[in-house]
């Protein structure tokens, strides 16, 4: 169920000192507010400045001024968030922010280490991130959208507010009487992400006001449903020799088997995800793999997934 701001931040409890990404909008200006007053001077504010358009120096200097005003200290790092060949440009951008928050919220010249990172998406982005990912024909691990917790290069990320709609963040803040900045790309409908926004959830709102609810449990069914699918993945990968895996012990698992093992592999081991035309072409190729002269090479993210004599290997390109 949707929770109002506050008692979702009475059920906040992280550790320690804690770092809030700031970008300088509503939400994340509203979460650091709300985390600043229930642990003052253990908080700092994390801003992640993109360089991807012209009003992200004003971005910045909202940002410390805000937080002089707030005696919150600010950490902030320029990044470069221009996609590659290939990659969406809101992929870009996500990858980048992270890599800047974590090393942010790394010790340096005096500044404590900062295990545990808040970020302020709330159930409407949920909702948009499973909109995106039913849009793009998302398997189980694309429909779970956000996870309210999790680890990454030895931080505990939290979510505090996803189960809280985007409206009532924005009551909270107007009521702190705290400015924020809009920023100009969230009006602009070349991303898919935006017109879900503008187009799609006032229409799920009129039609079907409990779409959040509906939604987060629809995505909290596919994480759980994600979770079996990479347990069994484990599995079937030490059975098949663990990584880099047998060609001929791939061959004896039924097709959903091994597809879910070549993802697990693929992610877990290179950190690459295969498109369903690429792991249908790989699969076809293990199926042939049938000689001794028989090749693999089938592109799979930045690299190849290869034969190495008895193993399906991958290298990086």
């Amino acid at each position: 169920m949707t929770q109002s701001f506050d008692a979702a931040m009475d059920a906040f409890k992280p550790g320690l000192p804690l770092g809030v990404g700031l970008s300088g909008g509503a939400d994340s200006t509203a979460l650091l507010l709300a985390c600043h007053a229930r642990w003052p001077g253990r908080v700092v504010a994390l801003h992640v400045h993109h360089g991807l358009q012209a009003a992200a120096d004003g971005f910045e200097a909202h940002c410390a001024t805000l937080c002089r005003s707030l005696g919150i200290p600010l950490r902030s790092q320029r990044t470069d968030g221009r996609p590659q060949s290939g990659q969406s440009p809101e992929d870009a951008a996500r990858q980048a922010r992270y890599q800047a928050l974590a090393a942010l919220a790394q010790a340096g010249s005096g500044q404590p280490a900062i295990e545990n990172i808040a970020l302020a998406q709330h159930a409407d982005d949920q909702a948009e991130t499973l909109l995106l990912a039913l849009s793009r024909g998302a398997g189980a691990p694309g429909l779970a959208a956000m996870p309210a917790r999790w680890r990454r290069a030895g931080i505990a990320w939290h979510r505090p507010l996803l189960r809280v709609a985007g409206r009532d963040v924005r009551t909270w803040l107007q009521a702190q009487g705290t400015p924020w900045v809009e920023d100009p790309t969230n009006a602009d409908e070349r991303y898919t992400r935006n017109r879900i926004r503008r187009r799609l959830l006032p229409v799920l709102d009129d039609v079907f006001p409990q779409f959040r609810d509906t939604f987060a449990r629809s995505a909290a069914h596919a994480a759980q449903a994600d979770e079996l699918l990479q347990e069994l993945a484990a599995i079937d990968l030490a059975t098949c020799g663990g990584a880099p895996p047998q060609i001929a012990a791939l061959q004896q698992l039924s097709a959903a088997r091994q597809a879910n093992l070549l993802r697990h592999w693929l992610r877990t081991a290179h950190g690459v995800a295969a498109s369903t035309a690429q792991l249908g072409e790989l699969q076809a190729q293990i199926a042939a793999c049938t000689t001794r002269g028989h090749r693999i090479r089938i592109r799979v993210g930045a690299g190849f997934a290869v034969r190495e004599g008895p193993l399906l290997g991958w290298y990086n390109s």
